[in-house]
């Protein structure tokens, strides 16, 4: 389970996040790669825009179910 104080600085504010246990599996990526990206110089994913519709809301919960680190934090509403 992703922790809020492991969360990594440079996430987008707001509901999702995702912390240091990140192993850069892409898995966040390629299931919402409006929302995640890659940081080159860590070797980690992050939330580059929090989701605003119902689509993105949905794909950024499915990215959080799929990540082999439960690094994918979801803090709610």
């Amino acid at each position: 389970m992703a922790t809020v104080t492991d969360r990594l600085s440079y996430n987008v504010a707001g509901r999702f996040y995702v912390d240091s246990s990140c192993i850069d599996c892409d898995q966040c990526r390629v299931i919402a790669p409006e929302n995640f990206a890659r940081n080159e110089e860590t070797g980690t994913s992050f939330v580059t825009k929090q989701p605003v519709t119902e689509d993105e809301i949905a794909k950024c919960k499915e990215a959080a179910d799929a990540c082999a680190t439960a690094s994918i934090g979801d803090d709610g509403e």
